[in-house]
């Protein structure tokens, strides 16, 4: 398959519009982030996932969490690091 390429100006500030077919090609809309990686002399631009698309994929030991009981045991265990090194 032949390569396909795209060019497009930068301005002033640095920025560049991706072109239609690159945008559709990617899946990204407005406001969606996108990284830039450099690999062997060859930039490439991907989707950049949110931090959200994320939630809830690690599973917590128990279920609900005892948010209490982790702060107090946090507390305590920061108490007695400081303790050790008074």
């Amino acid at each position: 398959m032949p390569i396909r390429t795209d060019v497009t100006s930068l301005t002033k500030k640095g920025q560049v519009t991706i072109p239609k077919r690159i945008r559709e090609y990617l899946g990204i809309k407005p406001k969606d982030r996108v990284k830039f990686e450099i690999e062997k002399g060859v930039v490439k631009i991907k989707p950049a996932k949110a931090l959200d698309s994320n939630f809830g994929k690690v599973k917590p030991k128990r279920r609900p969490e005892d948010f209490k009981r982790m702060r107090k045991l946090f507390e305590k265990r920061v108490g007695e690091q400081v303790g050790k090194e008074a």
